[in-house]
């Protein structure tokens, strides 16, 4: 029996042979697969090579666009950027497992900028998901995305002045696929062949189409000198700085302290369109504070030029100094057009204790959110409910559609009626901070997994008390962690809060010690490959992975492949609401708040454009209003 490939099915040609192949041995047949071997490369040679590609659509910015549109083309350039953060550092590769975790901020991440690292394109901010060359002048890439081909430009330099090679990309994805830790390493091991197309450009075959968002992953992987990185080291944490493409070169590493970036007059990328008003300081400083206290001391001191606050108090009332009252500070409320992120407390379900989803979701009814905002935190923050609240991949208020309720059919058990039908929400107390109905309620719940309440204590039939620790690394963590412990303890449930030091706290978090600890969920509007490190069955014992609550549900795997195999927008929508509906179901989180925008505040020596992107600030587009007088 031979079976031809029409030329309709050639673009899907590998899946497709694999898949008649295995019903073939199914029926018992021998099966030849015959395709037209001419016929597919000249397929494969119609594809274009152009300057952007998206996720979903066609990208906003023609070809001969000039800048993206928040960024201001004519800032000037000069000066210093002084930032801050809380915590430490102990490594420059934020790409390894070791170290991965507490590497120094601003290497390469969207708002502190991609200062030492870039990849083959860059993402543009103002869009969903939507790539343009860097490194990589035109891409090429198939409707199938079984592949796609990348055309170094050829002025693209490390800073050291060496040309960027195709070796040295090949290298990157291959070390990072070996030593790096995921989800990178997931991503870049679905590469099945490399092939060098010519002197500037290479090609990688991918398992199959069916993840559509794999290529652009591919496409922001970072770039190594290969013959300035240390193979055998790599998975090392390191203080060496890597030689990489970027704007900037480290000038100063102290270590746990300090980090100071030096921008390289020489930067091959200077005059590129989607570099057009960036990088505009000589010298970044990142310093590092222990606390938040210490940490916002220091922005009052003008020690440190902008700080973002996530305590509505200290936004409030944290500009009662005399640099604000004349003016010298100020505060910007940012807008954003992507969903709230999702800050909640992580149950580790690796523990027997909260293996039941009765139990989680017992606990989280008992968060009173309506005392805590209003006493804590000035009425200022809103309740989270969702993965992906604030934007149409939503699930909350919304009923399942068909194709979401096809989605799910084949996990009967695995979504609430109520959050299938959208009128799920999150517990709401009278605010009183001991709602009696919502401590029967959860206590009620609890009943129903085999848990009594006996002389003030929680306790199985085997009399072991339901109590527990949660893990934090700050002040704010900790009080929080304490509100909620008192309210725990009228029923019964014992809370230890333990609050740890930054490295240590990373290293019970890599390690997956903890029962409970605080986590936040980034939320996009293009979710997709990220999602298989965050809740795939795969990554959830494998440490260092960003599956903190050891989730292992079929249901959220398949939706996952939903999410990065759709094709349509619809598609793409459907498959991530059913992908929060069964999250929500889930319980692994307490969802916490978040607060309507981003709150800035910073010093008027620095000055940001007019226009913010959808994902909100990034300090590589602001200048030194000193430089321009």
């Amino acid at each position: 029996m031979t079976m031809r490939l029409f030329p309709s099915c050639r673009r899907r040609a590998p899946a497709l042979r694999r898949r008649l192949a295995a019903g073939c041995v199914a029926l018992g047949l021998a099966c030849v697969l015959a395709l037209d071997g001419h016929g597919l490369q000249a397929q494969e040679d119609e594809v274009p090579a152009v300057h952007a590609i998206a996720m979903h659509g066609e990208p906003a910015l023609p070809a001969d666009f000039t800048a993206f549109p928040y960024a201001n083309p004519d800032a000037p350039k000069g000066g210093t950027l002084r930032l801050g953060v809380q915590g430490t550092f102990d490594s420059l590769n934020p790409f390894i497992v070791q170290g991965g975790w507490t590497s120094a901020r601003g290497m390469k991440e969207r708002q502190f900028g991609e200062n030492v690292l870039e990849s083959l394109m860059i993402r543009s901010n103002a869009e969903p998901f939507t790539l343009y060359g860097h490194l990589a002048e035109r891409v090429r890439l198939p409707d199938s995305r079984e592949w796609i081909e990348f055309i170094l430009n050829p002025k693209a330099r490390f800073s050291d002045g060496s040309p960027v090679t195709v070796d040295d990309v090949i290298f990157s994805l291959e070390i990072v696929r070996d030593k790096g830790r995921p989800p990178f390493r997931n991503w870049y091991a679905e590469i099945v062949r490399t092939e060098v197309t010519g002197e500037r450009s290479v090609k990688f075959h991918f398992r199959d189409g069916e993840n559509r968002e794999l290529p652009l992953l591919i496409a922001l992987a970072p770039i190594f000198s290969r013959t300035a990185t240390d193979p055998d080291t790599f998975d090392r944490s390191t203080l060496k700085p890597p030689l990489g493409t970027g704007p900037y070169v480290f000038a100063e590493i102290d270590p746990g302290r300090r980090v100071v970036y030096r921008r390289n007059p020489d930067y091959w990328g200077r005059d590129l369109p989607a570099k057009r008003g960036f990088d505009n300081f000589d010298e970044i400083r990142v310093e590092y504070y222990r606390d938040e206290t210490t940490l916002n001391e220091a922005f009052r001191k003008g020690l440190i030029d902008v700080l973002g606050f996530n305590n509505p108090a200290r936004w409030l009332n944290g500009f009662d100094f005399p640099a604000a009252r004349e003016g010298k500070v100020v505060r910007k409320e940012i807008a954003k057009g992507t969903p709230a992120n999702m800050q909640g407390m992580a149950f580790n379900t690796r523990r027997a204790l909260f293996s039941d989803v009765r139990v989680r979701r017992a606990l989280a009814m008992l968060f009173d959110f309506e005392w805590v905002n209003r006493n804590l935190y000035s009425g200022l923050y809103r309740r989270t409910a969702g993965y992906w609240d604030n934007s149409d991949l939503s699930s909350i208020g919304r009923p399942a559609d068909a194709r979401e309720r096809e989605l799910l059919a084949p996990f009967p058990d695995a979504v609430d009626a109520d959050v299938l039908e959208g009128s799920w929400r999150p517990a709401e107390t009278d605010g009183s901070g001991r709602d009696r109905k919502v401590l029967r309620a959860a206590l009620s719940l609890l009943q129903s997994a085999g848990f009594a309440l006996k002389d003030g204590i929680l306790a199985d039939a085997a009399g072991t008390p339901l109590a527990f620790e949660i893990l934090t690394k700050n002040e704010d963590e900790e009080k929080l962690a304490l509100v909620y412990a008192r309210s725990l303890d009228l029923i019964g449930i014992k809370v230890l809060v333990r609050t740890v030091d930054p490295s240590q706290f990373e290293d019970r978090r890599i390690k997956f010690d903890f029962d409970m600890v605080f986590n936040t969920w980034q939320a996009s509007l293009s979710p997709g490959g990220e999602q298989y490190g965050r809740w795939s069955t795969s990554a959830a014992d494998t440490p260092g992975s960003f599956n903190i609550t050891g989730a292992k549900n079929p249901a959220v795997d398949a939706l996952i492949d939903a999410m990065v195999g759709a094709r349509t927008r619809e598609d793409f929508v459907s498959a991530v609401r059913a992908f929060d509906r069964v999250l929500v179901s889930g319980a692994y989180a307490v969802p916490l708040f978040h607060p309507p925008g981003e709150w800035l505040g910073h010093w008027t020596r620095i000055a940001a454009p007019d226009t913010f992107p959808l994902y909100g600030y990034q300090f590589d587009t602001w200048w030194s209003a000193e430089a321009a007088d």
